[in-house]
């Protein structure tokens, strides 16, 4: 082990006196430390401004006078989706998946205000975050720092030297890995203070923040292996620098935009567009409860005055146009549902394509756990979804109900025509006061750390692989006498 502490040394020295290397990593540095410092900013003023616009938006709901309840339906409140407890570190895809969605009757709305919509084109091209340096740059960086690291020895003719005076191939491979590993720590160090310090903020969060942290590690471990071992068998510096920018090109930026590409031809999602007019075409086809000659709602009625032993509608006990916007509700909330339920199960299989291509590029892996940990992936995004449709369906039809029970129906058929009816049919606000909060709760630390396993299962792949490859590069070092 001295021998490689001492070959660790040296190299480390020799980096110290490159103005190269020590701009890359200062420059490194600086651009990590930007990142967290203005991504922790932002989330904050991200978090502080959802949060209160949340509250705001419910007791602007609840403030509401005395009115028919049919008008609050119309009314409707919003769901703001709360910043990942890591979002700081990554935020995913929250620029790319909207944060609002205002609720309303007979309508399911999808999330708006995306800042990739709202904002420039520039904002696709990737936000600079501290989950960005250590993805996409800090691998540049260890490629330019330990290019040369093997092959400049063979240069230079010190291979055999090194050799002569008992140091093993093993031990200066092992060496060469462990300067540039040092210089992988540095890098990460402004990255992980972010995160250390979303776990000091969030005591809760320090399990998942170390295992992000521990599927970055083992990142950019894959990334030393790999430089160190072409580093050794290329057969020159020039060579290994030209074959690790090729890699580092094709693994960092050109499989994940060919693999997102390829995921939206295998699993293609149908446009907005298309989407609202086969919706549109369906609500046709199952009914319009507003229509009183629609087939599936005079049957409704039928079986409704059968049921109570009746001959109309008035001789009800109950407000039966409450009913009947109930009905509609279930009906369209029901197709709603099921269309949203379908392009999850369609963007849920293209990120399985982007988890599986991790194979292809370890980048897609530890994007994946990173996202996964902080909370800010597809999968919690569709969770919100889901929980403010639940959340808007339960609010509707309280509402509807509160129409059948609260309302008379001879008010409600007359107050278009009779103003003393139409007040009559206004209930008191007291009953905007009784429907809960929307709340969503991002998936446990537990859930998310159960569904890093795929991805950290591939990185761990990756280290093994890249362990092969410098098993083998110290085989042919030991071959060629070095």
């Amino acid at each position: 082990m001295s021998q490689v502490f001492t070959i660790a040394g040296a190299e480390l020295r020799l980096m110290l006196r490159s103005r190269l290397a020590l701009v890359g990593v200062a420059t490194l540095l600086l651009l990590s430390a930007i990142a967290a410092v203005t991504s922790a900013t932002q989330m904050a003023s991200a978090a502080k401004m959802r949060a209160e616009a949340q509250i705001a938006t419910d007791q602007q709901f609840k403030a509401q006078p005395d009115r028919h309840p049919h008008r609050m339906v119309h009314y409707g409140t919003y769901a703001l989706r709360p910043v990942g407890p890591l979002a700081a570190f990554d935020p995913g895809v929250d620029a790319f998946t909207g944060t609002v969605v205002f609720l309303e009757g007979h309508r399911q709305n999808s999330a708006t205000f995306g800042a990739a919509r709202e904002s420039s084109d520039l904002v696709r091209f990737g936000q600079l975050t501290p989950a960005f340096v250590l993805q996409t740059l800090a691998p540049l960086l260890l490629v330019f720092l330990g290019f040369a690291s093997v092959a400049r020895e063979r240069e230079r003719g010190s291979l055999r030297a090194l050799a002569a005076h008992g140091a093993s191939s093993r031990a200066i491979l092992a060496g060469k890995a462990l300067a540039l590993s040092a210089a992988a720590m540095l890098a990460m160090a402004p990255a992980f203070a972010a995160l250390i310090w979303a776990a000091i903020q969030q005591p809760a969060e320090a399990g998942i923040a170390l295992l992000t942290a521990l599927s970055y590690s083992g990142y950019l471990l894959v990334w030393v292996l790999v430089i160190t071992a072409v580093s050794a068998l290329a057969a020159s510096a020039q060579g290994s620098l030209v074959t690790l920018i090729a890699l580092w090109a094709v693994i960092v930026v050109l499989v994940p935009r060919a693999a997102a590409a390829w995921a939206g031809v295998a699993e293609p999602l149908p446009s907005r567009v298309d989407t609202e007019f086969a919706i549109a075409a369906d609500l046709r086809r199952i009914g319009d409860s507003h229509n009183p000659n629609d087939p599936h709602f005079a049957e409704f009625k039928a079986k409704l005055l059968k049921k109570y032993g009746v001959e109309k509608v008035e001789d009800l006990p109950f407000n039966y146009r409450g009913v009947l916007a109930q009905e509609g509700e279930r009906l369209t909330s029901q197709l709603f549902k099921d269309y949203a339920a379908r392009a999850s199960a369609i963007q849920l299989a293209q990120s399985g394509r982007l988890t599986a291509m991790g194979l292809i590029s370890p980048a897609l892996a530890v994007r994946r756990a990173s996202m996964v940990g902080a909370a800010t992936d597809l999968r919690t995004h569709l969770a919100f979804m889901q929980t403010a449709e639940a959340y808007r369906y339960a609010m509707v039809q309280k509402l509807n109900a509160l129409q059948a029970t609260a309302v008379s129906g001879a008010d409600d058929s007359a107050r278009s025509k009779d103003p003393i009816a139409e007040r009559r049919t206004r209930i008191s606000a007291d009953f905007w006061k009784d429907i809960p909060d929307f709340r969503f709760d991002a998936p446990s630390v537990a859930e998310r750390a159960a569904a890093m396993i795929p991805a950290l299962a591939i990185l761990a792949l990756w280290l093994a692989l890249a362990s092969a490859l410098l098993a083998v590069a110290g085989r042919r070092l030991e071959r060629n006498g070095a």
